[in-house]
């Protein structure tokens, strides 16, 4: 049976929850009829920033932003200027991993993700074993709901979030993102960082883009490795075909994966005026149900919770709403799938099994799932042949 979208009415004004896949695409396809409402986005002043981070930024400037970082994250890009580190890195942290005979592997998809995302960012001048702590920290938050006009937070939970991230993100700032900038002043480089101070941008700016590439580059992606190699474990005909199959057929399955377990759930827009796809009134806060989205039968038929990497899909379906849409649309959505890919393959080569289940968890700040404690063990009867 088709789900149903429902409009109900929360502290102070409607919210509209949408679960199917044409209506949320239209919706975040809808030019300038919303804004960001997600990542506590409504709760940051506009006027600490003389440019929004682009995490939470709507219009025309965004829209000129982001089209200038595609070129950091194009396939081309990627495959000829950071595969072949990617792969190295990926090398040497599974050798690492292998030589001590196990290892957590949300600990090693963290760290992967983190040493990847610095390059093309251009956090380089730092230890990146310290930033990943420094960003893990940042994400202890407390628990928030979206739908509701406070957040779901009192005031003194408000002071907490504001306390318990000043820290990480000042030494953050120290540690990590000032010696980026100085250094990258001194000598520019093909990376982010150089790209932002080419456009007149402050050291507070630049943090708060950092920050952003930390939550989409670094944190959603180390989920997602660890919720692949799971999924896999609890498939073994899945496992075989992936071991064996070419890059094109392994990106279909980790699509399908994605599709499945979204990294982000939720994803919430403020209505500022009614336009095609956006027929909510002004103010209604629109509530995407990703996971849900992602398998409308109406799209993902037949069997849509099931991973079958033959679906035909056009190429913007292929993910359902794993990476957004619109205006939004996640500009690394091609980084996150090769570098999982990449970790992936590196740790069924090197005879990666799974030896404890993780622990599931939800971080209601990114609206994802997170995997603690996931160990992994290396035999050869495991490894590729």
């Amino acid at each position: 049976m088709p789900r149903r979208d429902r409009t109900t009415v929360g502290a102070a004004r409607a919210v509209v929850a949408l679960t199917r896949l044409k209506p949320s695409q239209e919706l975040l396809r809808a030019k300038g009829a919303t804004t960001q409402a997600g990542f506590t986005a409504e709760r940051i002043p506009a006027r600490l920033f003389a440019r929004r981070p682009i995490l939470i930024d709507d219009g025309p400037d965004h829209d000129e932003h982001r089209k200038q970082l595609v070129r950091f994250f194009s396939p081309r890009a990627l495959e000829e200027r950071h595969r072949s580190s990617i792969e190295a890195t990926a090398e040497t942290l599974v050798a690492e991993a292998r030589s001590a005979g196990s290892a957590r592997l949300d600990d090693l998809a963290l760290l992967f993700s983190v040493r990847v995302a610095s390059d093309i960012v251009g956090l380089t001048a730092s230890d990146t074993g310290a930033l990943a702590r420094r960003l893990e920290a940042f994400f202890r938050q407390p628990p928030v709901d979206h739908t509701r006009d406070d957040h779901g937070r009192s005031r003194n939970d408000w002071a907490r979030a504001a306390r318990d991230a000043l820290v990480p993100l000042a030494s953050f700032y120290w540690r990590d993102v000032r010696p980026a900038i100085r250094a990258r002043r001194k000598r520019p480089a093909d990376d982010i960082i150089s790209h932002l101070l080419e456009r007149g941008y402050r050291p507070r700016e630049i943090l708060m883009e950092c920050l952003t590439y930390g939550t989409a580059g670094m944190v959603t992606t180390r989920e997602f490795i660890s919720m692949v190699m799971l999924r896999l474990h609890e498939a073994p005909a899945l496992l075989a075909r992936y071991r064996i199959a070419e890059a094109a057929e392994r990106t279909a399955i980790l699509s399908e994966i994605i599709r499945l377990n979204p990294p982000v759930a939720h994803l919430y827009r403020r209505v500022q005026q009614q336009a095609p796809g956006c027929p909510y009134s002004a103010e209604t806060l629109v509530d995407i149900d990703v996971h849900a989205s992602n398998r409308d039968a109406e799209v993902f038929a037949p069997d849509p919770e099931s991973v079958c990497p033959e679906r035909n899909l056009a190429a913007a379906e292929r993910s359902g709403l794993s990476f957004g849409d619109g205006a939004h649309r996640c500009p690394g959505s091609h980084l996150a799938l090769l570098e999982t890919d990449i970790l992936v393959s590196a740790l069924l080569r090197a005879g990666a099994a799974v030896e404890k289940l993780p622990r599931r968890e939800f971080d209601t700040l990114v609206q994802g799932y997170q995997l603690r404690d996931f160990r992994i063990s290396f035999s050869a009867q495991a490894a590729a042949p």
